[in-house]
């Protein structure tokens, strides 16, 4: 599959930096190509790194102003004009989706996806990692979202939240019916 990871590109504490470690080479071990925005720095690179060691293939979209701090050696790269033209372009290559740990940049892309399913414009399946417990308030906020009529879709419907890679990639191979 070619899984979409949406994440930070900032340099983080071990606590973020193994489990996506652990995460990205599940995803190289198991023959799956890495989606990403393309950056080499940070998480994106963590990631990056160990997709790469465990023999998978990187897949990365840059943009313009962040084309500086692209991967040299990625499998492919495109540049895109700018960050709505980069979600596009990450999501049209994407079989699935992953959301990591991140920051605005990771969060906009999260609810940018979500909105398509509750619309039916995509059925790609979501898997929110919840790293830490890094998302538990967002996850509380969806909950309610969904509890008071706030969503037209159930929750469980739009995303899978996963505390662990491996939870996060069973759910993806088995949506998508790998074996």
């Amino acid at each position: 599959m070619n899984i979409c990871v949406f994440l930070s590109a900032a340099d983080l504490d071990e606590r973020y930096t193994r489990p996506a470690r652990e995460f990205a080479e599940l995803l190289g071990k198991g023959g799956h190509t890495l989606v990403w925005g393309g950056s080499d720095v940070g998480l994106m690179k963590v990631v990056a790194d160990g997709v790469e060691r465990a023999g998978g293939r990187l897949v990365g979209v840059s943009v313009d102003f962040l084309q500086a701090k692209a991967r040299p050696e990625a499998d492919e790269m495109v540049v895109a004009k700018d960050l709505a033209e980069r979600k596009a372009l990450l999501l049209g290559k994407a079989d699935a989706v992953v959301i990591m740990v991140g920051g605005t940049g990771t969060l906009d892309e999260a609810t940018e996806i979500l909105e398509l399913k509750k619309h039916g414009m995509t059925d790609k399946p979501v898997v929110l990692l919840n790293t830490e417990g890094f998302y538990d308030g967002l996850k509380q906020q969806f909950q309610r979202m969904d509890a008071e009529g706030f969503l037209p879709v159930p929750l469980t419907d739009l995303v899978f939240f996963a505390e662990d890679g491996v939870a996060a990639l069973a759910y993806l191979e088995e949506s998508a019916g790998v074996q």
